[in-house]
């Protein structure tokens, strides 16, 4: 693989409950707006321009759940960044919208919002042991992301990513995407359901999709060497 290789991580947990998978398949991870040493951007599309301009040409890249709507947006918009797309637990759209009602009911988001304004600490067990419901390892796989998460963000960091989460629809934007994509998702994931990414593969000119059975939001996690090998194959071909 001589490309570079670059991963996105999602909302909340940060870097490290994908640093071994990663260090895996020899890349690196970029935070998100807002985490580690990353500043906060709060508009999407400067943050989507601010990963672009940050890429060599011709990069792998992959994002997971929020981060994986960035690297799509980023894939399509800088098409000369993204040699191949690689999407773990991708959407268009989060929420349910019209013409699209693969995603949460936006109230559902918005009570979940005001949860964490409240008291992340207490409601992030809840959301990671939500996102995993349906999975064969949920309770272990829970466990193992709550203890690899990194510390909190500030509170107007995770308002941002939710906020996002709630406006961003990239419908228009998937069609656009010129580089060979791979989605990779949970079949029992109750986040991003299943028929989001089946929806997502058909927007995007030849992606393929590829189900983990068994597995709900973080396959890197529940089946890590089956991951890892599908991976290393795309990003290898």
């Amino acid at each position: 693989m001589s490309a570079p290789f670059v991963f996105l991580p999602g909302w909340c947990v940060g870097r490290t409950p994908l640093k071994a998978t990663v260090e895996a398949l020899g890349g690196r991870i970029i935070d998100l707006p807002g985490y580690g040493e990353s500043p906060l951007i709060s508009d999407f599309d400067a943050a989507v321009d601010d990963i672009a301009a940050r890429l060599q040409p011709g990069t792998a890249l992959a994002g997971w759940s929020l981060g994986a709507q960035l690297a799509l947006a980023v894939a399509a918009r800088h098409p000369d960044k993204v040699g191949k797309l690689l999407l773990v637990a991708g959407t268009t759209s989060f929420v349910q919208r019209d013409g699209w009602p693969h995603g949460m009911p936006p109230a559902m988001l918005a009570e979940f919002a005001a949860g964490i304004a409240a008291d992340v600490e207490a409601m992030l067990p809840r959301f990671v042991g939500g996102f995993n419901r349906g999975d064969a390892r949920a309770k272990a796989v829970t466990v193992e992301l709550l203890k690899l998460a990194d510390p909190r963000p500030s509170g107007e960091v995770l308002t941002t990513g939710l906020n996002w989460l709630r406006d961003v629809d990239l419908r228009v934007d998937a069609p656009r995407v010129q580089a060979p994509t791979l989605l990779m998702h949970g079949a029992a994931d109750p986040l991003m359901p299943l028929a989001a990414a089946e929806a997502l593969a058909a927007l995007i000119p030849g992606a393929r999709l590829a189900v983990f059975a068994d597995c709900a939001h973080a396959p890197f996690i529940s089946s890590p060497d089956d991951f890892v090998t599908q991976a290393r194959s795309f990003l290898n071909d």
